[in-house]
Formats: C-alpha cells, sequence, structure tokens
C-alpha cells in the first residue's frame, strides 16, 4: 500500500530534532558514496520549468522530488519514495512541508557542526517559511537566548517574532534593518528570495556563522562576494551542485571554489571546520538532492513505529 503524507501529516510528525538528525545522517551516507545525489534537472517548458531531484540509497531505496516554477498560486511539490528492492511506490509527499524542514535540518546541521559550541543569540533576515524552519532547526542544536528578524513587511516580522516567542520559547525581536538584525549575533540565517546583497559583511562580528538559503548565484544573489572574502571557513552541503547551478553558485568558482568544503567531508572528519572562536563561518545551502527522499524514509519509519 502507498502511504499518502499531506503537509499536516509533516508538521506532526517531524520535529526539529529528528528532522537534524536525518540530515546528518543523509550528509554523512552522501561523503562516503551510500546516497547517490547527482544534481538537480530541469526541463524547460515555456514559461516556467519542471525541476527534478533524485536521489538513491544503495540497497535501501530510491526517489525523487518535483516542482515547478510557473508561480501559479496552487502549485505544489511532489517527494517520491520508491522501495529499492522492488520498485514499489512506498510512500507520496504532497506540499512544501517536508522540503522547508529538510532545509531547515540541514541548516541545523551545519549550525551545529560550524556555530560556536556557546552560540546563543541568532539574527535572521526574511520571515518566510524557509527563515522559520532554518530557525526552528538551530533552537534544537543550540540553547538560544534571543531571535532577532528583520524583512521587509513590518507585519510579517513582527508576527514572525512572536511565532518564535509561542513556538519555541526564545524571546524574540522585531528589528527595522538587516543590519540590526546581524550585529553582534552568533548565527545569522539570510533567507530571502532577494536578488541583490541584503547583508554588509562588516556588520558581522568576529566568530558568526551564517547560513544562507536563499538565491546565491553569480547572476542573483542574496549575500555579495564581501561575504565570501571574510568567510575563514566555507562550506556547502553539495560541492557539485553549487558548481552545476546555471550560472554556477558565487562559492563556486574562483577565487573562492578552491576554498569551498563539503559539509558531510566536515562532519566525517576528513576536513576541517571551525577551528578558532573567532573564525567567520558560512554555510551556503544547495539542498542536497536525495535529502527530500530521506525525509520522507524517515517519515514512513517514524509512522511504522507508533502502529
Amino acid at each position: 500500500m502507498t502511504l499518502l503524507f499531506s503537509d499536516e501529516d509533516v508538521a506532526a510528525t517531524l520535529d526539529a530534532p529528528v528532522t537534524v538528525a536525518a540530515m546528518r545522517e543523509a550528509l554523512l551516507a552522501a561523503y562516503d558514496g551510500r546516497l547517490v545525489a547527482p544534481p538537480r534537472a530541469s526541463a524547460p517548458l515555456g514559461g516556467g520549468r519542471m525541476v527534478l531531484t533524485a536521489g538513491h540509497l544503495t540497497g535501501e531505496w530510491y526517489g525523487f522530488r518535483s516542482f515547478d516554477t510557473f508561480g501559479h498560486p496552487e502549485s505544489g511539490q511532489l517527494v517520491v519514495l520508491q522501495d529499492g528492492r522492488t520498485g514499489a511506490v512506498r510512500a507520496i509527499a504532497v506540499g512544501e512541508e517536508l522540503g522547508s524542514r529538510r532545509t531547515g535540518g540541514l541548516g541545523g546541521v551545519a549550525v551545529d557542526a560550524l556555530a560556536r559550541p556557546d552560540a546563543a543569540t541568532l539574527g535572521v533576515v526574511g520571515s518566510g517559511r524557509q527563515a522559520w524552519t532554518q530557525v526552528w532547526a538551530a533552537a534544537a542544536v543550540r540553547p538560544l537566548r534571543e531571535v532577532t528578524v528583520h524583512s521587509r513587511s513590518a507585519a510579517r516580522r513582527e508576527a514572525f517574532a512572536a511565532r518564535v516567542r509561542a513556538e519555541l520559547g526564545v524571546p524574540a525581536r522585531a528589528v527595522g534593518s538587516a543590519r540590526e538584525a546581524v550585529a553582534g549575533r552568533d548565527v545569522v540565517v539570510l533567507a530571502t528570495t532577494s536578488t541583490t546583497p541584503v547583508l554588509d559583511a562588516a556588520d558581522l562580528a568576529p566568530g558568526t556563522h551564517v547560513n544562507t538559503v536563499g538565491f546565491k548565484q553569480a547572476n542573483r544573489h542574496e549575500f555579495g562576494t564581501d561575504l565570501l572574502d571574510v568567510a575563514d571557513v566555507l562550506v556547502t552541503d553539495s560541492p557539485s551542485q553549487a558548481a552545476a547551478y546555471a550560472p554556477p553558485m558565487l562559492a563556486a568558482v574562483e577565487p573562492y571554489a578552491g576554498r569551498l568544503r563539503d559539509l558531510g567531508a566536515v562532519l566525517a572528519g576528513a576536513v576541517p571546520g571551525r577551528t578558532g572562536a573567532d573564525q567567520i563561518s558560512v554555510f551556503c545551502s544547495t539542498g542536497l538532492a536525495g535529502t527530500e527522499v530521506f525525509l520522507l524514509d524517515r517519515l514512513v519509519r517514524i509512522g511504522a513505529a507508533t502502529v
């Protein structure tokens, strides 16, 4: 029987600790070669594209996520999990929640691996779904003392701060500028739809860790090369995907490409992460292919365990 999951099902089952743990396992599996995760593929369809990411956990399962770029108000995402031995479709998730939690979980792994152990304050630029799951996951790996948030809409940033207080139990306040949101913060999250920089790297304190979630390509980017220039540690969850963007990700071209590290390799101890308290670390999230399917498999396993 094929299981069908809605956004409500995902939200009710996948909490932040479970999601972060699953994404840590996925990154290690990709580094070890057990998770086959090729760069995303897309099909131009005239006015929009269908985008596909796929993954194969060898000997266990394979599957894909698909979404479109037409911008229709009811466009949805689809994640499909198939049995690696029989090919049977085991589960389907429809909606955006699984993908958002996946991205948040990857960000949580990055914070846990790269932020200072005593990190307790977080500044976020952006107030949408992606910004929320980044803070949601970060709160699972660090005991946050305060969150500051800025976005273009005063109402949305006030609502975001209220949600942090209500759902995460963390003091939070909305602020009037990106500079005020990130100044003196231990962890910074950029999760905007901006195609031009929203951050001045000079506003970051020594020792800050930054997660970037929005646009980061050479022709459109929510941060500038000034952030890459000050980064002592520069990491992504998939160097191959970063280079495969058209045009490629800013951090995947010279003079930065030679410094770009694989988060899975950091987790495995194959390359160093943060080695000093004053270092600035930057995680450029690409959304490692196959991780949505990995998380759907975890959702199925949790459901089976509770039956």
